[in-house]
């Protein structure tokens, strides 16, 4: 199935809720979009996270590290077990690449973790 990212940004129309476009063998592949600071320290114990910047600016932090900025065409992996979070002052879009089985934020449960089910498009 064709998807034209851009497009499928206007379906999407909450920050921090990740939507899943496809899948390819193992891992789903997902839009999101981030604004704010809502996202808590967390961590996948089992599975690495990939992130990649469509348009804006995300401000990526890891425990006892410096801050950094992922701007349009930046890419970053995070390794399983590291703790993180992102925000972003100005709406950002991101496309993320995750295993089946990663859970939206870790084991930590805030009022913005969503299920798998709750990031499925109902295409």
């Amino acid at each position: 199935m064709k998807i034209n990212l851009r497009k499928k940004f206007n379906d999407i129309d909450a920050y921090f809720s990740p939507k899943i476009i496809g899948e390819v063998n193992e891992v789903y592949v997902k839009l999101a979009k981030i604004k704010g600071e809502k996202i808590p320290w967390h961590n996948h114990k089992e599975e690495d996270e990939l992130f990649y910047v469509l348009e804006g600016s995300l401000l990526f932090e890891i425990e006892g590290q410096d801050a950094f900025t992922m701007n349009e065409g930046d890419m970053f992996i995070i390794k399983r077990g590291i703790n993180h979070r992102v925000s972003s002052v100005e709406e950002c879009k991101i496309l993320l690449v995750e295993n089946k089985s990663t859970a939206h934020t870790g084991e930590v449960q805030t009022d913005v973790t969503k299920t798998i089910e709750n990031q499925k498009f109902k295409f």
